[in-house]
């Protein structure tokens, strides 16, 4: 099968990852302003991926799989990052972590009855805002707006998780 462009995005996103991550851990003059600016590229090319996809009809089994994968392991990435710096509390990070699990052991239970759970507009409002916050962050913002910052995250991950398990509840449902 040939690679579609919405797909070449999804894996340009996935390689930028230890591309942030080697300006992180570098720590050369202005990293963090490289690293925000790898960061945003390929948070771009979520936005583009996902348009490409839907307008140009380049949907496909991959770029279902990839997609969501390519945006957890960045946001996780980062969020590993500002936590080894002190930026950002470890355990905000286990909250999006088990979220993430949870959500993804729920789909793994659908699939297995043959139901398809599509994204909701909470977690994409989720991924979204966590994305923003983080480039704010990166940016370097007065410590107030990083608290903000951190609850926007936490708030918006334990919401998503939330209506996520309250509207699919039944899958766990025994036939």
């Amino acid at each position: 099968m040939p690679m579609n462009t919405a797909n070449k995005l999804t894996l340009l996103r996935v390689f930028l990852i230890p591309v942030f991550l080697v300006v992180m851990y570098w720590g050369f003059p202005g990293y963090r302003y490289v690293a925000l600016a790898v960061y945003v590229a390929a948070c771009l090319t979520d936005l583009l991926d996902g348009y490409i996809a839907r307008h140009y009809n380049q949907v496909s089994d991959f770029g279902k799989f990839a997609d969501p994968l390519a945006d957890k392991c960045l946001v996780m990435a980062a969020l590993c990052c500002l936590v080894e710096s002190g930026e950002f509390y470890g355990w905000i990070l286990a909250a999006v972590l088990l979220r993430e699990f949870a959500v993804s052991g729920m789909r793994l239970v659908a699939v297995e009855k043959g139901r398809v759970i599509a994204a909701g507009w909470s977690g994409k409002v989720k991924t979204a805002s966590t994305m923003v916050c983080i480039c704010l962050m990166l940016f370097g913002i007065p410590q107030v707006l990083n608290y903000v910052c951190q609850g926007v995250i936490l708030v918006t991950t334990v919401y998503s998780g939330v209506e996520y398990f309250a509207k699919n509840w039944d899958v766990f449902k025994e036939s």
